[in-house]
C-alpha cells in the first residue's frame, strides 16, 4: 500500500535536500540502520531506543533551525547552541501519545533574545512543524 499526502497545496514545487534511507526489524534481534551505515543500533523489543532516536534526530534539526533564526534576527552565535530533549511515551487510558521538553543553551546571548530565537527555530524546523498540534512540546532556555 502506497499513499502520499500534499501537506500545502499552495507551496511551490519542493527541492529534495536530503534523503535519509533506513530499514528497521523487529524482535529479539531487532536492528536500524541506515543505508550510509551512520546509524547502526540494535533494537531489543520494547523499543524505548525510539523515544531516544527521535530526541536526538529532533534535538539535531532543531539546533540548525536555532543557527538559522539567530541569523535572521541579526544575532552573531559566539558559541555552538545545545539542546536536551525528552521524549516522553504516555498511556492515557488504551492511547499511546507523545510529549516533549526542550531545554536549551544559546550561549553568549541574553535570555530575551534566546527565548525570541528558540521560539523562531520551531517555526522552522521541519521536525518541530510535523508535530506541531500533535503534541505537547516545551521550550526553556537555559
Amino acid at each position: 500500500m502506497t499513499t502520499a499526502t500534499a501537506l500545502n497545496t499552495n507551496a511551490p514545487v519542493a527541492k529534495t535536500l536530503f534523503t535519509g534511507r533506513t530499514h528497521t526489524s523487529a524482535g529479539r534481534d531487532g536492528a536500524g540502520r541506515s543505508e550510509d551505515g551512520f546509524v547502526d543500533v540494535k533494537l531489543a523489543a520494547p523499543h524505548p531506543a525510539a523515544e531516544n532516536l527521535f530526541g536526538v534526530a529532533w534535538s539535531a534539526c532543531y539546533l540548525g533551525a536555532i543557527e538559522l533564526a539567530a541569523a535572521q534576527h541579526k544575532v552573531k552565535l559566539v558559541g555552538a547552541p545545545s539542546a536536551d530533549a525528552e521524549i516522553n511515551l504516555n498511556k492515557a487510558g488504551e492511547a499511546y501519545f507523545l510529549s516533549a521538553s526542550f531545554k536549551v543553551s544559546i550561549p553568549g546571548v541574553d535570555r530575551a533574545t534566546a527565548e525570541k530565537i528558540a521560539e523562531t527555530a520551531h517555526g522552522i524546523c521541519p521536525y518541530s512543524k510535523a508535530v506541531h498540534g500533535n503534541i505537547s512540546v516545551t521550550t526553556s532556555v537555559i
